[in-house]
């Protein structure tokens, strides 16, 4: 069942194909901190780039495919918006029948800027990222699991075989590591700061946990000395990026010292390394924070910006399962 609304089949000159949904910007619950006008923002600020960018909307995620990844009493539970109180505080908001709508457009977000990425190399969500979020439970801001939704979704479909998890936020892929645990054709890569969330780390397919305060230059040396090697001995078919710009010296959340040059250099890195194989690649989000709502979404507005530019450099044919 395809879930698109756009033609896949159409060409375009933008620079960036970027999935977006009215969804994405729920009405902020009673309760809770986190601040979904992010959302609206990052949009407004792509669309003041001047840059050639075209607007996919996804439809909601089918039941089923977050079922295959989460487990279906809670599935039921965000869908009725009858989550248990305990979940909520892990998640961090009560999920609302907006956020129960809101996670199924950004699910289905991940999915379609995958499809999108096949076709053009790169494509991004401008929401997602939900790498907290466990079999039975939600946590850290995130409700379902769109990464591990997505490349679940990918290999069942036939569309891959293998799928590298890239994650460069801040705080460690637990859930997209506990759910894709085990298995031979998902790889998970986390590279975080190892004393942030959570205090309890899961096992990804590989870990690095970076001190505090680590900069451009040593961000860049761990990048450099793990992701070509994973690329080259995995054989991925797709790769999944969550790009948080959390890494930044800036963010509230974050403990980590990257500049905006870093973490342009971060995903160009990561772009370059993918498409330079002939590998689609496709972003969400990720994590973001700070009081200067403006600023943070400058950030992920200039990273999409960034990987789209860095994937214009690509013009060889895609590698296609």
């Amino acid at each position: 069942m395809a879930i698109w609304r756009d033609s896949l089949q159409r060409e375009t000159s933008s620079i960036l194909h970027v999935v977006h949904h009215a969804d994405y910007m729920a009405p902020r619950p009673e309760r809770g901190t986190f601040k979904f006008d992010k959302y609206f923002i990052v949009m407004e600020e792509l669309r003041a780039s001047g840059q050639a960018i075209t607007e996919h909307a996804p439809d909601p995620c089918p039941r089923e495919w977050l079922e295959a990844v989460h487990c279906p009493d809670y599935v039921e539970q965000v869908f009725t918006a009858a989550v248990p109180k305990e979940k909520e505080r892990r998640i961090g908001f009560p999920v609302t029948r907006h956020i129960a709508s809101r996670v199924r457009h950004t699910n289905g977000g991940t999915w379609l800027a995958a499809r999108l990425a096949r076709k053009h190399g790169y494509a991004a969500n401008s929401a997602a990222g939900s790498h907290h979020a466990l079999y039975e439970t939600g946590a850290g801001y995130c409700v379902f699991n769109d990464l591990a939704v997505c490349a679940n979704r990918l290999i069942a479909e036939g569309q891959a075989n293998r799928v590298l998890i890239i994650d460069c936020d801040v705080h460690q892929g637990d859930g997209t590591a506990s759910l894709m645990a085990g298995r031979e054709d998902v790889f998970t890569l986390s590279i975080h700061a190892e004393k942030n969330f959570p205090v309890r780390k899961a096992r990804s397919s590989l870990d690095i946990g970076l001190p505090d305060q680590t900069d451009d230059a040593g961000y860049l040396q761990a990048l450099q000395n793990a992701v070509p090697g994973v690329l080259d001995r995995f054989g991925p078919d797709i790769v999944l990026y969550q790009a948080g710009v959390d890494p930044h010296e800036q963010d509230k959340l974050g403990r980590l010292a990257l500049s905006d040059d870093g973490l342009d250099a971060r995903d160009r890195f990561v772009i370059a390394q993918a498409r330079s194989r002939g590998l689609p690649i496709a972003s969400a989000l990720g994590g973001g924070y700070g009081e200067d709502q403006r600023a943070v979404a400058a950030r992920h507005a200039r990273s999409m910006l960034t990987m789209a530019d860095e994937n214009a450099k690509f013009r060889g044919p895609l590698v296609q399962k």
